[in-house]
This record gives structure tokens, sequence and C-alpha cells, in this order.
């Protein structure tokens, strides 16, 4: 019955007053077109101040498509991990990142329409109440347990965009072969780690690209400047701006091979499989020249988006490399970064073992 007394035009003012309030603030708000969509959609175990309200908030936006549309939603509102407590303007700023835009084109065009759209879905989910969707996204985390070469380990899964890592000492960003980095509004996980790296000024706008600046000066260094370099192949760069959250280096992997005539990538899994482990190399070499060393990687599924390899052939690719490296002995702590449940499902699989995956010509 609640959805029956909803509009598109009750609920943006009420999103409105969440984003200017933060989550942190929503007890005592008045949100009663809100309140009353969560009374349909949310389990009763949710419904305590506030709470309602915010898991019908994260319900709605793990349903937008996912990229820039879902992860700006997700600052806007303060649902990315870590920025609940941030003030408003912050979160705009972030939120205008996104899109590559400045802070005031966004407040009055981009804002509107993401606030719309999770509108939009809050009004599908009070007028269709059932289960809940699993979450994508948002900021999760777990640990998951196994044993590589008969000892204990723990692997840490992330559920949320890479750019909104934390404490990991390295990020792994997908590459082709000739290290041409995508633009960075884009959604890809390079475009991702370009855009959370660049260093900007008050108004948003972009003072310096460390790294494309630090990946072409390791081209001309190595001496393949506009050339293509092997699959497996790792450049590590610094990581701008995301040294201010606990992420010191990006290492980018080779492993995407464009195919002649189109807009289309081939990846190998045995190509990914020989970069990860090159990564974990990269990673032995340089930890002792940091202070504190290195310990921490964070890998995505490698190949998985626009070289097309299915996530699961992308993720035992991966792991023969990060479980032999572990077998013999290595202490890394090792991190996976996925966007979606499913995905996320076939990493806490790993300890039931995974099919290795063999060489095959992507299709997607």
């Amino acid at each position: 019955m609640a959805s029956l007394l909803l509009d598109s035009a009750s609920l943006v003012p009420e999103l409105k007053e969440v984003r200017r309030a933060g989550l942190v603030r929503l007890r005592g708000r008045a949100l009663p077109a809100l309140e009353a969509a969560a009374g349909a959609a949310v389990p009763v175990t949710a419904r305590t101040p506030g709470a309602a309200v915010e898991a019908l908030l994260r319900l709605a936006v793990s349903q937008l498509d996912a990229g820039t549309l879902r992860t700006a939603a997700e600052y806007t509102l303060g649902l990315a991990q870590g920025t609940r407590d941030w003030p408003a303007s912050d979160r705009r700023v972030r939120a205008a990142e996104v899109y590559g835009v400045s802070v005031e084109r966004f407040r009055k065009d981009h804002e509107v329409m993401v606030l719309e759209q999770i509108a939009e879905h809050v009004l599908r989910l009070a007028a269709e109440p059932g289960p809940p969707p699993a979450k994508a996204g948002g900021g999760t985390h777990r640990t998951v347990r196994m044993t590589a070469g008969g000892r204990p380990v723990a692997l840490t899964l992330h559920v949320h965009p890479v750019d909104l890592l934390r404490d990991v000492d390295v990020v792994v960003s997908p590459s082709n072969v000739y290290f041409a980095l995508p633009v960075p509004f884009k959604s890809s996980v390079a475009a991702s780690l370009r855009r959370a790296a660049a260093r900007r000024g008050v108004t948003g706008d972009v003072l310096a690209d460390p790294v494309h600046d630090e990946l072409r000066a390791w081209e001309a260094a190595h001496g393949v400047a506009g050339r293509a370099v092997l699959p497996g192949t790792v450049a590590a760069t610094g990581s701008g701006a995301l040294a201010e959250r606990g992420v010191r280096r990006i290492y980018h992997a080779a492993v995407a091979v464009p195919r002649a005539g189109t807009n289309d990538y081939d990846v190998l899994p045995s190509d990914v499989t020989r970069a990860a482990s090159r990564v974990l190399a990269v990673l032995a070499e340089e930890h002792e020249r940091f202070d504190p060393p290195l310990r921490s990687v964070c890998f995505p599924l490698l190949g998985s988006g626009r070289g097309g390899l299915p996530h699961e052939v992308s993720l035992a690719a991966v792991w023969a490399a990060v479980e032999a490296e572990l077998a013999r002995g290595a202490q890394w702590e090792v991190h996976f970064v996925v966007r979606t449940p499913e995905a996320a499902a076939l990493v806490e699989r790993v300890p039931a073992g995974i099919r290795p995956a063999r060489d095959r010509r992507a299709t997607g």
C-alpha cells in the first residue's frame, strides 16, 4: 500500500536531504516517503531508526548499472566504504570525479540524474517487495581461509569498486600489451585507478596525471615506448593521490592483446598466470625498498573485462600463480577485489578447489 502513495517527486527531495546529512545523521530526520518505502521493501530485522532507510538505499543503489552511475551514487549518499561520515561537499567532489566533470556541473546535471535513478529503484522495491537481492558492492570485505603447501593462509576478498581500496600496498591494474591507459571517465579497473590517482585542485580540476606520466617514463626507460611488450609483462608505478589512502604502488599487468582491425582484445589464461606470477616477483624485488616494506597485494580478475575471460577462468589463472607462491612459504597478504556477488562467490569457493585455466581465445 505504501507504494501507492509514493512517487519520484516525493522521494528526490528526501534523497537530497540524505545526501546533505549523510548516513550518520539519519536518525531523527523526517523522511516519510523513504520510511514508507522501507516499510514495504526492507526486512523487519532492519527496521530500526535510520537502519531501515539505509538498508533501502543500499538495495536500490545495488540495482543501478555497474560502473559510473552506481559508483557516483555510492559516493553521493555516503554508501561507499569509509564515506558515511564524510561531509557532503567531499562526497560530491568524489562523485564528480567519477564522471570527470567539475563539481558545479555535477551538482546541476549528473547529481540530479543520479538521485532520480535511485528514486526509480526505490519505487520499484516498494512496489514489488520480496527477498532483498544480493549485495553488489558498497564496501564489503571478508576473509577466505584455506591451506597452501600444507599451511593455513587467508585471502581478503573485497566486494566494491577498486578505487575504494584502503591500506593495500600494491594494486594490480590490467593493461593491454601497449600499456595504453583508458580515458579516466571509463568504468574499468585501470580507468578507475588512473582517476583516483590523479592530483586535483580545490575545484576538482586535474592538476597532474601521475599514473599516465610514470607509465610513459617506464616505457621510455625500458625502450618499449610505442611498441608492444610480451604478454605477462608488469610495469610498476607510483600511486599518486591513492597514497593518501594507503595504496603505495600500482602494478600494470599486460594481459590483453589487441585484435587487429577491431576494438576487441584476446586474453589467454596462461598470460594471466604469467602476469600474476610476475606481479609477485616484482613485489619481492621492491618490498624492502619501502618503509615499512611492502606486504600486501590486491588482484582484480585480470582479463575479465574487455578481455572477455569468464570470471572463473580468470580466477583460476590468477590463483595458479598465487597458490604456487604461497605454497613456497611466501608471507604476502593477498587480496582480491570484485564488483558482483557472483564473482565474490567464485573467490569464496577457492578453498574447495578450482579447475586450472586452459588457454582459449576470448570471445567477448
